[in-house]
Formats: C-alpha cells, sequence, structure tokens
C-alpha cells in the first residue's frame, strides 16, 4: 500500500516537475509510469541500496526492458571515471535516446546520474529516487548533476532536470546514524537561509527528529523541499538568490577536498556553516545570539562544528578559490545578517576571513 502525501511543483515553465513525498511508493508502478517515455529503463544504484530498494523498483517496472548499474558507494567514487562506467553501460545495454535513468540512492548517485543523463545521446529521460536525508530535502532537488574532480568537489557536471523526484520517506528506515545526521545539516540550513519559524521549529524538535519520529519527518522533508523548490524556481542556473543554497558549502567544499572526503558532505557542510557563522558575526552583520543558536543546533545532532586542526588556512584559500561562486578571480561568500536572511558576499574585510581559519580549531571552544 502506498500513500502519497504531499505533492510539491518546481515551477519552471516547460522544465518543471513534481516531487512526490509519501511512504510506500517504491513498488508501485503508478508512481513512476507517467515519466517514463520509451521502454528501456536503466536503474543507476550502489553497492550498499541495491540489496535494500533495487528489486521493488525492479518489480514496479516490470512491463520495460529493465537493466541496473550497480556502482561502488562513497563520494570517492564520484569521478569521471565512473561516469565513464555508467555510459559504458548504457552503450554495451544498447540503451537510445527514449531511454530513462532512474537514480537510486544517495546525493554521489544522483549527480552522476544525472550528470549521466544530461550527456548521453545529448540527454534522456532521468527520475530521481532518493534515499538518504541529504538527497530528499536537497540535492535530488534543482537540477544540479555532476562529478568531482581531484581539485575541487562538483566542478564537472551540468544543470539538468529529472521527470520527477520520488520521495519515500520509508528509504529513512535504513539509514545508518551517521548518513541520517549528515542529511539534518542541510535540514538546518534551509531554517537558517531562508526560514526562521522553521529553524525555529527544528530547536523544539531535536529529540523528535533524533528519534526519526514519522511526523517530524515529513514535515521535515516537506518544508525543506518547499525552500528549495521556490529559490530554484526564482533562480533556475544560480544567477543570483539560488547562491544562499550554499551556506557552509564553500567552506564545506574545501574540508571535503583537503581530507580526501573523510567528512561525509552534510558533516564538512555542518563545520562550513559554523564558519561562515563565525565570520558573518566577525563582519558585524550577525548578532552573537543568533550566531550562537546557529551553533548550538547543529551541536546538538551530534554534527561536527570545527574542521580539523591540520588544514593550514592557506590550504583553504586555495581549495576555496576553486568554488563555483568565485567570479574573475573573486571569492564570493555566502553569509548571513539574521536568521532567514542569507546573502551572496562579493566584499568583505579579508582579514576577517583570515581571523576565522585562524581561530578555527578553538571554534568548538567559543
Amino acid at each position: 500500500m502506498f500513500c502519497v502525501t504531499a505533492e510539491l511543483l518546481v515551477d519552471l515553465g516547460a522544465r518543471s516537475y513534481p516531487i512526490h513525498i509519501g511512504v510506500g511508493m517504491l513498488g508501485d508502478p503508478r508512481r513512476f509510469t507517467p515519466f517514463i517515455g520509451g521502454s528501456q529503463v536503466c536503474i543507476v544504484t550502489n553497492e550498499t541500496i541495491a540489496p535494500l530498494y533495487l528489486n521493488a523498483v525492479k518489480e514496479a517496472l516490470g512491463g520495460y526492458a529493465i537493466d541496473a548499474c550497480v556502482l561502488p558507494d562513497g563520494e570517492a567514487h564520484k569521478t569521471l571515471d565512473t561516469y565513464a562506467r555508467v555510459i559504458d553501460h548504457l552503450v554495451a545495454h544498447r540503451h537510445n535516446r527514449s531511454t530513462t535513468l532512474i537514480a537510486l540512492g544517495g546525493g554521489v548517485i544522483g549527480d552522476i546520474t544525472g550528470f549521466v543523463a544530461a550527456t548521453y545521446q545529448r540527454g534522456v529521460g532521468l527520475i530521481q529516487v532518493p534515499t538518504t536525508l541529504l538527497a530528499l530535502v536537497d540535492s535530488s532537488v534543482g537540477g544540479k548533476t555532476a562529478v568531482n574532480h581531484p581539485q575541487g568537489k562538483n566542478l564537472i557536471g551540468a544543470f539538468y532536470h529529472p521527470r520527477l523526484v520520488l520521495a519515500d520517506l520509508d528509504t529513512l528506515s535504513s539509514l545508518p546514524s551517521r548518513e541520517y545526521l549528515a542529511g539534518i545539516a542541510e535540514v538546518i540550513k534551509c531554517g537558517v537561509i531562508r526560514d526562521p519559524q522553521f529553524f525555529g521549529w527544528l530547536e523544539g524538535n531535536i529529540d523528535r527528529l533524533l528519534r526519526r519520529d514519522a511526523t517530524a519527518l515529513h514535515h521535515v522533508v516537506l518544508t525543506s523541499c518547499s525552500i528549495k523548490a521556490a529559490v530554484v524556481a526564482a533562480d533556475e542556473r544560480e544567477e543570483g538568490v539560488r547562491a544562499i543554497l550554499n551556506f557552509g558549502h564553500t567552506f564545506g567544499h574545501a574540508i571535503e577536498t583537503l581530507t580526501r572526503y573523510e567528512y561525509l558532505h552534510g558533516e564538512a557542510v555542518a563545520i562550513g556553516m559554523v564558519m561562515a557563522t563565525d565570520l558573518s558575526m566577525r563582519l558585524g552583520l550577525l548578532d552573537r545570539v543568533d550566531g550562537r543558536r546557529i551553533k548550538s543546533l547543529i551541536s546538538a545532532f551530534g554534527l561536527p562544528v570545527a574542521p580539523p586542526g591540520n588544514i593550514a588556512a592557506q590550504a583553504m584559500r586555495t581549495a576555496m578559490g576553486m568554488d563555483k561562486k568565485v567570479i574573475d578571480g573573486q571569492l564570493r561568500l555566502v553569509l548571513a545578517r539574521g536568521l532567514g536572511d542569507a546573502f551572496v558576499a562579493d566584499q568583505f574585510d579579508s582579514s576577517a576571513l583570515g581571523q576565522t581559519f585562524a581561530a578555527h580549531a578553538a571554534l568548538c571552544d567559543d
């Protein structure tokens, strides 16, 4: 028995697509068939997710010519080599332009599959089926697809939207605690950048979320997806306001790159949000009450709030210089003037950034 409990629309005119949020949807063909144009389907997933959900999706699509490409798990495999492996699979199985790719997994699978869909035979159908909290609330929505380069995260990619995002909340029950909490970081980000009331709700529902209360999780996914869908609809290709979705990410991506993905994406973003908050306070933009609330909420979920002490400030500056928001060599950062009021700063006191770097080892003690 399936139940769609909410439907959202990412409103992009002819490229609009729905987000279906519910439970028990993976095994029901009615969730998929309206969004599959041809007879061929390739499910791209990984070695962790395949044993859990691949058969259910295959059974739901019994009337199609189905094959599956099962990849190794982890951010370390989000590379051009893995991208090429999926392309080789599609060629070997003679997929044509009417095929549909289904990304069944977390953010890494969604990003790789999306990039393949954007480029295979100049574009094929794509359905995102996120199975982690981070992917449900963030990476599956918005059309950003990419693989990593050794010098930086997500440097090779394209904007390419799915036909459907199918957010089955049942998949959250299988998430390891660390993966689940990494997704909470992106949820907190939504409150910081756009919705102070939601941020306050998160502060009051920490225990429910740590217990994975179903009603609380539904509210989190619905609210986070609504926030992201609205921002993406206002600025599809990140030419303006959409960049606020990267609060904490410039710092976080640098940490991921420099530690060779020792941290999960959400963990690195959590640290990045604390550093962006610290810088916002040093610049006099954000008062200390709100700054401490941001750090306290991140910490309350057991997420890291400081980067490893062995990352040098200059290494951080260099890695951040490869961020996609850099324009003409000018570093641009997403900062906060208050809860719900994030913005992109291209002019700021670089000495304050240096102070944030210098203080990073002591951030836990502020």
